[in-house]
């Protein structure tokens, strides 16, 4: 059985760091693109930012030059590292695995095959 358990979320004050974990199981975790998404009370769920079985990443506007995806193949665990924290950033954060992406879909939840349970991130002003 595939499992992904996402651990690491808690309260931060604007500025600081946290890094996000996800410990992943049942899965070739080095041959699946591996991605985070977020998502914030009454609103959608928004794409974070992947990395994809070819060593490549791609990042979300809103994230990109704070959040940095790391992968620890011998772990089976990937990370989120979160720098310059906004309270804008405050969602509940979900990682996500898929065995096929294309450049063109990769920001769509539709195209990931597994979920983790999601842990709580917020940011104080």
């Amino acid at each position: 059985q595939v499992q992904l358990l996402e651990s690491g979320g808690g309260l931060v004050q604007a500025g600081g760091s946290l890094r996000l974990s996800c410990a992943a199981s049942g899965l070739p975790f080095s041959t699946y693109g591996m991605a985070w998404f977020r998502q914030a009370p009454g609103k959608e769920r928004q794409f974070v930012g992947v990395y994809r079985r070819g060593g490549t990443t791609y990042y979300a506007d809103s994230v990109k030059g704070r959040f940095t995806i790391f992968r620890d193949n011998a772990k089976n665990t990937a990370y989120l590292q979160m720098t310059s924290l906004k309270p804008d950033d405050t969602a509940v954060y979900y990682c996500a695995a898929a065995s096929s992406l294309r450049s063109s879909t990769l920001v769509y939840d539709s195209n990931y095959d597994y979920w983790g349970q999601g842990t709580q991130v917020t940011v104080s002003s």
